[in-house]
């Protein structure tokens, strides 16, 4: 078995924003793509065209329709969902080879495959699903928060985080040092109030989900009414023409 480290000198992880996660999957693609170009071995997929596929991922996201309380608009909320580093991970204390530990210089979890039998222990004691085995390879897999970018000094400073976050559209994933009160992400937790995924678990995790806000109540928008409005009570020329002829149908 692993023991975890009593503390770690950084705390590296993800800040999610539910608010403004598309759910467009395009940390899914990037992430996909960087990992199985560059890790240890290809995230392999098995009948990726057929009607009985499987393939294994890092991250995935789940979309659920929220009801809020009152009379508020259900929402779309998108979920990413990955390995979170938990602080006391009990991925790592269950492995029975050692395979699975947690990096003392910054908190990441990863797994050894060199010593990884693929017992699926580690599976069965992570409470969010955050690790799938690989068939073809026969080894467990899970998010590496791209510990081969963020230290690679080959690559530009820009690029030197998660391809997750260096690629989503909509600046909804944030990385950084969760362990330092004054780090960018930090502050954006205690702004937004970032919370915890299934607390009551007990693992702490180290990635935070900032709260989807209310659409209903956005006043910040009001500013563009004035530009919404119609150009003109009467549309003249082509699109009078068009506007009419458009009412004949």
């Amino acid at each position: 078995m692993t023991t975890l480290p009593a503390k770690t000198e950084k705390k590296l992880g993800l800040v999610i924003d539910l608010d403004t996660c598309v759910g467009c999957h395009a940390c899914v693609i990037s992430c996909k793509g960087w990992n199985t170009e560059n890790y240890g071995a290809p995230l392999s997929d098995q009948n990726a065209y057929g009607a009985d596929n499987y393939g294994t991922f890092l991250n995935r996201v789940h979309s659920f329709e929220v009801q809020p309380e009152g009379d508020a608009a259900a929402q779309l909320i998108h979920f990413p969902k990955s390995c979170l580093h938990c602080e006391d991970a009990p991925c790592v204390t269950v492995c029975p080879t050692g395979a699975s530990y947690k990096r003392v210089e910054d908190g990441i979890v990863l797994v050894n495959e060199s010593n990884c039998i693929g017992c699926g222990l580690c599976a069965w004691a992570c409470p969010y699903g955050a690790r799938e085995l690989d068939q073809a390879e026969g080894v467990m897999k899970k998010c590496t928060l791209c510990v081969d970018r963020i230290y690679n000094e080959n690559l530009p400073e820009e690029d030197r985080q998660p391809a997750c976050v260096r690629t989503c559209p909509a600046g909804a994933r944030h990385f950084g040092d969760l362990g330092d009160e004054n780090s960018d992400v930090s502050k954006l937790v205690a702004e937004r109030g970032g919370m915890d995924l299934m607390p009551e678990q007990g693992t702490k995790p180290v990635n935070k989900y900032l709260p989807p806000r209310p659409k209903d109540e956005m006043p910040e928008f009001d500013v563009l009414a004035p530009f919404l409005q119609p150009v003109a009570e009467e549309p003249k020329g082509f699109l009078g023409w068009l506007d009419k002829t458009l009412e004949k149908l």
